[in-house]
């Protein structure tokens, strides 16, 4: 098993892989990486749906700007965000946090009136609000992954609407991204990265 640090650096993004399936376990072991992610309140707005039919990937990578490559992975995670579930989960968290001390009793208020103003938000201007919880989740995904050898790739451009009615989910569910997963059939270099004086603010 890799440590964290080997992970990080191990990690590519892959693009071609393998026709080998995915034993279930590592699918469990996976979404169980991402179920332990950090969130905002506790509030674990993430959604996952797991796709392994060749038709519905296609569909996938079609609404991906026909990134064919997407539809060659054995498996593909739609990583999604539930919005109400975000905003009853953010009040309920708070109130847990409250209770047990962690937080002072005026940023549990603070909170609550905040996820109250969210209710008034349009639904596409709060899904990328609540994604940054997700993509935490998608992370832990991507780096557990290499325990089992598998690759993944961020999808981030694809067309959100054109993949919710695919699955005929209402506004309350945000697509955050796509992820490809198999065993990768390509080893690509590191790419070029910022020193780190580069990311470094004055």
């Amino acid at each position: 098993m890799l440590t964290t640090k080997e992970a990080i650096e191990r990690r590519r993004s892959i693009r071609k892989f393998k026709a080998k399936p995915i034993p279930e376990d590592y699918i469990t072991e996976l979404l169980n990486a991402a179920r332990l992610a950090p969130s905002g309140c506790n509030a674990q707005p993430w959604r996952f749906k797991i796709v392994e039919k060749p038709d519905i990937k296609a569909k996938l990578a079609q609404a991906a700007y026909d990134q064919a490559f997407i539809a060659t992975a054995p498996i593909v995670i739609v990583c999604c965000a539930d919005i109400q579930g975000y905003l009853d989960g953010t009040v309920s968290g708070a109130q847990d946090l409250g209770k047990i001390a962690a937080i002072e009793d005026r940023i549990v208020t603070i909170l609550e009136h905040k996820a109250e103003r969210l209710k008034t938000v349009e639904r596409d201007e709060l899904g990328p609000r609540i994604a940054a919880n997700v993509a935490i989740a998608i992370e832990h995904i991507v780096l557990r992954a290499l325990d089992f050898g598998l690759g993944s790739c961020w999808i981030r451009l694809i067309d959100e609407q054109r993949v919710r009615e695919m699955f005929e989910w209402d506004d309350s569910i945000y697509v955050v991204a796509l992820l490809p997963l198999g065993y990768p059939a390509e080893s690509p270099e590191a790419r070029k990265r910022l020193q780190l004086r580069d990311i470094l603010i004055d």
